[in-house]
């Protein structure tokens, strides 16, 4: 097999990892794209060859970019209940060396094919010498070829504190997957991973190396950034597990992101016969992590159901708002940036634009919002302009 073919195999189903991802979810499916019903890898068109490995990517700084997610092997030694590359299961394997996967990644962004690099792989011999293998790549693509690109490395569970600092040193976002919130939800996933010890230490770590080493011993001169990734319902856990475990990792480890893959089931896995998860749920997931993370909300404030779960059918941001503000609406020329984040319809921009707007005069009607960039449909109910609601202007919108 060539190396492309090989890339090819190793990457056809990295759709599992959603990092750096430019949306919350896919189209909803039973079988997400690049996934299949079998249990061989997708195979691709030769139109659909660049596909099957590089993916339109938003790195941390907003830019765009077309990234190669790819393993440097699928070989894996770990059993996994939810994973195609779990030991033991009937597909056909590869392996790239080191020195081989740098030099191909290299003539690929050298004819702008690709332009960033998220490295995984699967566990042979132990963490600690696979997280070697991703190091060993890394360091030839910044050292010997000179690269300056994007580069987001996975820690390995197993892997050590230096390996960890040195992965630091080299790539602009490193991430550890925790795959589910807790110890016992865990072990219903992959109970050969040890939840505090291999997954949540080397995140501590991370932040650890941080707060002990100036930025200028890092890539650029900066620290990385760090992410984790869920698997949402394969372990039947809530929405407020998946949640408290996120809020907690933001402000103690200052996690970016977490990312969330709504479980499917794969053929020849202990799990084949278990439901798909609606990728809705995996929306509104992301949805209330980015309250938490940028709007200002506490986790006791999702409106979470009396079984743990966030409503499906409406964003939580709005499910807060029809629950607090109906009855009390806000008054947009008082309200502190704080208050209008939590108003629908209104962003961080839109906020920002409302504060600037205020400074100059009164806002007094909803054609001043929408030029201000305001989606006054969604938050006209909660608001009240110079003390009149609204709502008799809506019908112009």
């Amino acid at each position: 097999m060539d190396a492309i073919g090989t890339l090819r195999m190793l990457s056809s189903q990295m759709e599992l990892e959603h990092a750096e991802e430019t949306r919350g979810f896919d189209t909803p499916s039973a079988v997400a794209p690049g996934y299949s019903t079998t249990n061989e890898p997708v195979c691709f068109t030769p139109k659909e060859s660049r596909s099957a490995f590089v993916h339109p990517a938003q790195l941390p700084n907003g830019k765009q970019i077309l990234l190669l997610k790819t393993l440097l092997s699928s070989a894996c030694e770990r059993d996994c209940y939810y994973c195609p590359f779990r030991a033991g299961r009937d597909f056909r394997r590869a392996t790239f060396k080191p020195e081989e996967f740098a030099g191909l990644f290299m003539k690929l962004h050298q004819a702008k094919a690709a332009e960033g690099i998220f490295l995984s792989s699967g566990i042979a011999a132990g963490g600690a010498n696979t997280q070697n293998r991703i190091l060993d790549t890394a360091e030839i693509l910044r050292k010997r070829f000179g690269y300056r690109g994007y580069m987001h490395l996975k820690i390995m569970p197993g892997a050590e504190r230096g390996q960890v600092e040195r992965a630091m040193q080299l790539a602009d976002r490193v991430s550890v997957n925790l795959e589910a919130p807790n110890t016992e939800r865990l072990a219903k996933l992959a109970p050969h991973k040890v939840f505090m010890e291999e997954l949540l230490r080397p995140l501590r770590w991370v932040e650890e190396i941080r707060r002990s080493q100036p930025a200028y011993k890092f890539w650029n001169g900066k620290y990385p950034s760090t992410v984790t990734q869920f698997v949402a319902g394969g372990a039947d856990e809530s929405d407020l597990e998946l949640l408290t475990t996120t809020s907690w990792l933001m402000k103690n480890v200052r996690l970016k992101r977490a990312y969330f893959s709504a479980f499917h089931p794969i053929h020849d896995t202990p799990l084949e016969n278990k439901a798909a998860v609606d990728p809705l749920r995996e929306h509104r997931l992301y949805q209330a992590s980015f309250l938490l993370r940028d709007y200002g909300f506490d986790l006791e404030e999702m409106p979470f159901t009396p079984d743990g779960n966030l409503p499906l059918p409406t964003d939580p941001k709005l499910a807060w708002a029809q629950m607090n503000l109906v009855e009390r609406p806000l008054e947009i020329n008082r309200a502190e940036k704080r208050e209008l984040l939590r108003v629908p319809g209104i962003g961080l921009r839109g906020a920002e634009a409302i504060l600037s707007a205020r400074r100059t005069g009164k806002l007094r009607d909803l054609t001043s919002l929408r030029k201000l960039g305001i989606i006054v449909r969604r938050a006209a109910p909660f608001l009240l302009l110079d003390g009149k609601r609204p709502a008799s202007q809506l019908a112009m919108y």
